[in-house]
């Protein structure tokens, strides 16, 4: 899947985005500009804007003003959340460049998050009829991600993630704004209801997909790109592929390998047993299943589309989300 030839692909409405975005953000402080310039030089795949474009467009009406500002906002909402993560997460990298958070400071990057949720906020609510119903699903979203970084905080502490605390937790945190963005599309496109609900399941399901995969790329994978191993384990997270692995031992087992995780801060030694025990006991096997499974989900939510390019494309896009190696 080339995500260069699908942003050609979108072309002029791909451009309208990123102008969205840089307007947006405008100020007359020179620090702000040149720090949302910095970012924005770094905003990786731009996912969830390519997303909601291609969805409109899949849902069979041209892209509108409405739906250019929805992807935009989307991935102004996106940064946001990232600007926020790495202060609780107390990151000190965001892909392979120093965080606004280690160069200026944790509350300067909480209060450039609050500056670009707002501004996402903003530019949902310029009039159109549909603005409200939009900036439900989107402030839904948000309630989500503040949900799943709580719950994810609670069981760090306690150790004790089963897979269905796994699953709330990747919905909050990862899937919601996918929805969002995929929905807030097909809202904008005019859409009948039973597209409005491929949007949302098509959306879930890669959202719990992508989120999955980068969880499997944090016990393997991650050498092939320079990253390093254990990073979630570091931050006493229990992911699916410790999930799996834990549910093939006994309980006595378990129980001790919890206690690792929870005990990681002390003891950082112990992350190169826990990446060992979850290779040794069909952890990333089982994640992988688990996988497949959504991204089936995925392919199968878009099957009531008409047939399209765009249409070819999201399905790429979701069996890119289990290959993809970063």
């Amino acid at each position: 899947m080339d995500i260069r030839a699908i942003k050609d692909y979108l072309d002029k409405d791909w451009l309208a985005v990123q102008e969205r975005i840089s307007a947006s953000l405008g100020s007359d402080i020179e620090l702000l500009n040149s720090t949302n310039a910095s970012i924005l030089s770094n905003s990786g795949k731009q996912l969830r804007p390519l997303l909601a474009l291609m969805f409109a467009r899949a849902c069979g009406g041209k892209t509108t003003d409405a739906g250019i500002r929805y992807a935009a906002a989307s991935e102004l909402l996106h940064n946001a959340t990232l600007l926020h993560d790495d202060v609780a997460d107390s990151s000190e990298l965001r892909r392979g460049r120093p965080t606004v958070m280690s160069l200026m400071g944790p509350s300067v990057s909480v209060l450039l998050g609050d500056y670009w949720l707002v501004k996402a906020m903003e530019l949902i609510l310029q009039g159109n009829d549909m603005d409200a119903a939009v900036i439900r699903i989107f402030s839904k979203t948000l309630s989500d991600l503040a949900e799943g970084e709580m719950l994810q905080l609670q069981k760090a502490q306690s150790g004790d993630t089963d897979e269905k605390d796994y699953l709330k937790i990747i919905y909050n945190k990862t899937a919601s704004l996918f929805e969002a963005a995929c929905v807030s599309a097909a809202i904008s496109a005019d859409a009948p209801e039973k597209f409005v609900t491929a949007a949302k399941n098509y959306a879930v399901a890669l959202g719990l997909a992508f989120q999955i995969k980068d969880d499997i790329l944090d016990y393997s994978g991650t050498e092939s790109v320079g990253k390093p191993l254990g990073v979630d384990i570091m931050e006493q997270k229990i992911t699916l592929p410790l999930i799996g692995a834990l549910g093939k031992v006994s309980v006595g087992e378990a129980l001790k390998v919890r206690a690792m995780v929870r005990n990681i801060v002390d003891k950082p030694e112990l992350k190169d047993d826990i990446v060992r025990f979850v290779k040794e006991n069909g952890g990333l096997e089982y994640a992988r299943v688990r996988l497949e499974e959504y991204v089936g989900e995925a392919v199968g939510a878009l099957d009531v589309l008409p047939d399209s390019y765009e249409k070819e494309c999201l399905v790429e896009l979701a069996y890119y989300t289990a290959k993809r190696m970063m």
